[in-house]
């Protein structure tokens, strides 16, 4: 066994016991023991981390503890630049794609909004999401850190806030997602991609007061909702707007 000193800085400190926030920790650690196998046991989930520095050197996740290593770990940098250090990958190349656990359907729902695929389902346990990013290099979004903490699960984001508008609002910050943002091109409902229609082909499926005044459509193929530019449509594009901090969001549709 070997002992290793550990200290954990800002949102970090949140998942630690109290005794431990903000302090230097030395702690046993079993032999082969890695960085990321040690952080995991003291409570913060590998996702949160970017940073990690033993004996102030840049380390990964897997490297082995030595008797005395003192281990600085890091959340995302918001403010300070640490271009020249090794950070920790916080999300797969090429297009974002999420999966959310049972407390984020709000959330979910959202991010669908803004044209992001999301795969939710209330009934998921935390092995069909470990499956689901690991299988196809989705972001997991949790409340619960422990299912972060999973070997399959890669990327990961603890959210925070508990209402969907301010989760929406923390996911597209950590990910950078407004210039990402393809809004209203995916059905809420099923997360499959919207189609334009036209007006003849859904006639039968509009209310009346619809067919008196919209004249432009989508669908979705899976679910078959129609979907148009409704009082509904302004105050979902008036959400997207905030989180975005964006004036100029496209004009597509929505159902009422």
């Amino acid at each position: 066994m070997v002992h290793a000193t550990f200290r954990f800085y800002d949102g970090l400190n949140d998942f630690l016991a109290r005794e431990r926030r903000g302090v230097d920790a030395t702690v046993p650690c079993a032999r082969d023991a890695t960085t990321k196998h040690m952080i995991e046991a003291l409570g913060v989930p590998h996702t949160e981390v970017e940073l990690i520095l033993v004996n102030g050197a840049s380390s990964g996740l897997e490297r082995i503890l030595e008797e005395s290593d003192r281990v600085a770990v890091y959340p995302r940098f918001a403010q300070l630049d640490v271009a020249p250090l090794a950070r920790l990958p916080q999300q797969p190349p090429g297009r974002l794609r999420f999966v959310a656990d049972a407390h984020l359907g709000g959330l979910a729902r959202l991010l669908r909004m803004a044209g992001f695929d999301t795969i939710y389902r209330n009934t998921m346990d935390d092995g069909e999401i470990e499956e689901l990013a690991l299988d196809a290099g989705r972001i997991v979004l949790t409340r619960g850190r422990e299912l972060l903490k999973r070997r399959g699960v890669e990327f990961g984001c603890y959210v925070r806030a508990l209402h969907a508008q301010e989760q929406l609002h923390e996911v597209f910050d950590r990910y950078r997602l407004a210039e990402r943002a393809r809004p209203f091109t995916l059905c809420l409902h099923c997360n499959a991609p919207l189609r334009s229609v036209a007006k003849a082909e859904v006639l039968d499926r509009l209310p009346p007061a619809v067919r008196a005044s919209q004249e432009v459509f989508t669908t979705c193929d899976c679910c078959g909702r129609v979907f148009w530019k409704g009082s509904h449509w302004k105050r979902m594009a008036a959400m997207l707007d905030a989180a975005m901090d964006d004036d100029q969001l496209p004009a597509p549709e929505e159902d009422n």
